[in-house]
């Protein structure tokens, strides 16, 4: 079983517990579920915005605690004063650290558009990314069937969430894409073994329909691989690690984008 099965599993038992917990109905209530959701493609394409995704992460499970001195609204309020076109916050407990209140917090201090970056598995999920003020959902292909992709985005878009729906290579791209999908990201890095290259992302590129932005994710640690993968068609660039490994992940940003 490689590390995503164990995730996947793992977030399964996770899903049950906070159905038993919260119902639906009372996700609905949450003052969250009925706010004006941020457009992901809105911001990726502003033209003051630098198309960056930044990410608050303390923990990944190949990399151990990178960061957990810091607190959400300084790191995500400093990422925003730099440009960052989306904030990706990390909502999974056990592999990284993560937590819905973190995302709760981050969107109290923010006025952009903010991912929940989790495993979903479960349309209750993406009900509850709402209620606690996520714009944007991430749809990993690696870990879901063609119809919960359909299921899964369609709901999130009836929602009024962006989808961004993300990829590792040309099999799961071919089998993914929906009508749904707002935003495809090409992760650079390999879910089943953790090693990373942006040739995943240049591979891709060409073969993503033009009717759908492009993210790159993970791998990117210089302004040179932005300019790589701009060149190569990316309108969106997914940054934590680089940024989160630093004492001041705001003020590393504000330095990288000077570069840019």
């Amino acid at each position: 079983m490689n590390i995503l099965d164990k995730i996947v599993l793992r977030k399964k038992e996770e899903v049950a517990a906070c159905k038993a917990k919260i119902s639906i109905t009372n996700l609905e209530k949450q003052a969250a579920f009925s706010r004006e959701t941020y457009s992901l493609k809105d911001f990726l394409t502003h033209p003051e915005r630098t198309g960056i995704i930044a990410e608050f992460k303390r923990k990944s499970p190949s990399k151990g605690i990178i960061n957990n001195q810091v607190t959400v609204e300084e790191v995500t309020m400093g990422y925003n004063q730099a440009g960052a076109s989306a904030l990706s916050v990390l909502t999974d407990h056990d592999f990284f650290m993560g937590h819905e209140d973190d995302l709760m917090a981050a969107r109290a201090v923010n006025n952009i558009p903010i991912l929940r970056k989790d495993f979903m598995v479960d349309e209750y999920q993406i009900i509850e990314a709402k209620a606690i003020g996520a714009d944007i959902i991430l749809l990993i292909a690696a870990c879901l069937t063609k119809e919960e992709l359909i299921s899964f985005a369609k709901l999130a878009k009836s929602l009024g969430l962006s989808t961004l729906l993300e990829v590792h290579s040309q099999e799961e791209l071919d089998f993914s894409l929906n009508p749904y999908i707002d935003v495809v990201g090409v992760n650079n890095r390999n879910l089943k073994d953790f090693t990373v290259s942006i040739d995943t992302s240049l591979q891709l590129a060409q073969t993503i329909p033009s009717e759908f932005l492009k993210v790159s994710e993970s791998a990117i640690d210089s302004p040179e691989t932005i300019k790589i993968l701009k060149k190569a068609g990316f309108n969106g660039f997914l940054i934590g690690e680089n940024f989160m490994k630093t004492a001041s992940p705001g003020k590393a940003m504000q330095d990288f984008v000077q570069q840019l």
